[in-house]
């Protein structure tokens, strides 16, 4: 499995960053792939930044979004007043860890979506995927093949046939499968956040909590079934929840670019694992019948 949270650093927030966060003194502990392997210090958390524009947005917008039912961390600047510095941002703790509570967390993309249906397109989500590639790229990439009506032109980073892995060129296979059965999607794009499976932590009876947001500039239906494809690839869900949620718009067609968008990461990421395979094609064939 390889999500934009599963990608973290073991190396603990130098003395300086703290110190430009107000934090001297204070010793970090590690939380792991639930804070995208943040450092906890005392009442916030440091986490490394892969991207400076994208973690600044996302920054910006949980400190003034309003949102019901949910726990938001909030950012905390820098004593000089920046959302990001050193490559590290700050947010305030919140207390709880991922669980499969699957059909909370589609609740939760559904009421996150409707506060952020008109928040404004940022920027670097017009731009392609550019050389050289980082981490971000693949997912770029990965977001626009599912899309495109060529999905193997934006597919850049990925190895060529001859040197690819047998999950690699299944991946690619079944990619240009499902292709094939995409419809025009008619419910309009909007700000959504693409990576819940692993942003959202729960508590015993507590709201649920989300960490951060990753965006993306798709319908807010299509995020929901990246959390469902998520799930049921990797994190158990029984196949139920695929139709629980039968109700949201054109959802067997969001499930479609769900399942491509997370099998063209497979494909393209250099950290991707044949185990990952299996859950995916299952939850493709799955997918499939749906349509």
């Amino acid at each position: 499995m390889t999500t934009a949270a599963s990608l973290s650093t073991t190396v603990a927030p130098p003395e300086h960053v703290r110190s430009t966060f107000g934090l001297r003194g204070v010793e970090p502990e590690p939380l792991g792939l639930d804070w995208d392997g943040g450092w906890r210090c005392g009442d916030v958390v440091l986490t490394p930044v892969a991207d400076h524009a994208r973690a600044a947005w996302s920054a910006k917008v949980r400190e003034g979004l309003q949102l019901e039912g949910v726990r938001l961390a909030r950012p905390v600047r820098s004593t000089d007043g920046r959302y990001v510095a050193s490559g590290w941002r700050c947010d305030t703790f919140i207390e709880g860890t991922p669980e499969p509570r699957y059909d909370e967390v589609v609740s939760v993309a559904n009421r996150l979506h409707a506060a952020t249906a008109g928040l404004e397109r940022p920027r670097f989500l017009a731009q392609g995927p550019l050389a050289p590639w980082i981490q971000v790229d693949t997912f770029v990439a990965a977001d626009r093949a599912a899309w495109d009506s060529q999905p193997m032109r934006v597919m850049r980073g990925i190895a060529p046939p001859e040197t690819r892995s047998p999950d690699t060129a299944r991946s690619v296979d079944a990619i240009v499968r499902l292709a094939s059965l995409r419809k025009p999607i008619k419910t309009p794009p909007q700000l959504v956040h693409g990576d819940l499976f692993g942003t959202v932590l729960f508590t015993g009876t507590s709201t649920p909590g989300i960490t951060d947001i990753t965006p993306y500039w798709r319908p807010a239906p299509w995020a929901a079934a990246v959390s469902v494809v998520d799930a049921l690839s990797w994190g158990g869900a029984d196949d139920g929840l695929l139709e629980r949620w039968e109700e949201l718009p054109e959802w067997p067609q969001m499930l479609l670019r769900a399942v491509m968008f997370r099998l063209a990461v497979h494909a393209m990421h250099p950290r991707s694992t044949p185990e990952a395979f299996p859950g995916l094609q299952r939850t493709a064939d799955l997918v499939r019948l749906m349509l």
